[in-house]
């Protein structure tokens, strides 16, 4: 997720600063690309009140910016929004949550944060909102259609793509027999691939788990945010990933 925002630049950077200089803190926003949800995070409430950054995820882009401008507006008038309490100031009808970020998300989210604070000391909680029957995704009976739209940010660090475990993905018997995977594509009708060569043979082809995948290379959750029709590739496993838009064919 990182290929989103992650590129500073000048002006983007002094809009942080302006934002946070006027009104305590900065909202950054990533609209989905189709495949990953859209998100939304502060930067600046820690700094300015010292209150936990916060993030939400999966909401349409402009109520993204409508809770999290909420939010700071309870933090400024010295609200402390806390775990384990539900909270009714944020969508009507529904109460919401607030849950602790891992770190471990940190380089998948908040790279301008990253960037603002020079590091990851800062602590960020997620706002989680319910299903249309006031469910949280938690809780039994929770709308099973809405679990890779809200991903939770304070578990499955281990597990990051937004699939099934058992999904059905193609790889061949070079990769179980311990090849690296260095080519993974994700098609635009969703499959994914997993290669140790770039243009392996068909009738190499074999369908595993993309959990049995993960399990074996846990670096394949480095690229987990992928959109339909790009490729990932690498020169070897302690090389850094590199993406880029693929023509299927």
């Amino acid at each position: 997720m990182e290929i989103n925002h992650d590129q500073h630049d000048q002006e983007a950077e002094a809009q942080i600063i302006s934002d946070i200089e006027k009104y305590g803190f900065h909202i950054g926003i990533i609209e989905s690309d189709g495949y990953l949800p859209a998100f939304a995070y502060t930067i600046g409430l820690y700094e300015t009140y010292e209150h936990p950054e916060i993030v939400c995820v999966g909401l349409e882009p402009e109520l993204l910016g409508e809770v999290l401008n909420n939010a700071g507006y309870l933090i400024e008038k010295g609200y402390n929004l806390e775990t384990d309490c539900a909270y009714a100031d944020f969508l009507e009808d529904f109460d919401v949550e607030f849950i602790k970020v891992s770190k471990e998300y940190y380089s998948d989210y908040f790279g301008y944060a990253r960037w603002y604070y020079e590091g990851s000391d800062f602590p960020v909680l997620q706002l989680v909102w319910p299903d249309n029957k006031g469910v949280l995704p938690w809780k039994e009976g929770f709308d099973q259609d809405l679990k890779f739209i809200q991903p939770l940010l304070d578990r499955n660090a281990d597990f990051r793509f937004l699939e099934e475990h058992n999904l059905a993905v193609f790889t061949t018997q070079h990769v179980l027999d311990g090849k690296p995977i260095l080519y993974v594509y994700h098609n635009e009708d969703g499959d994914w691939q997993f290669h140790s060569e770039a243009d392996p043979q068909e009738n190499e082809g074999i369908v595993v788990s993309l959990k049995s995948l993960v399990e074996l290379d846990s670096s394949l959750n480095q690229i987990y945010y992928l959109p339909y029709g790009w490729r990932a590739w690498r020169n070897n496993v302690q090389d850094t990933w590199h993406t880029e838009e693929w023509a299927e064919g």
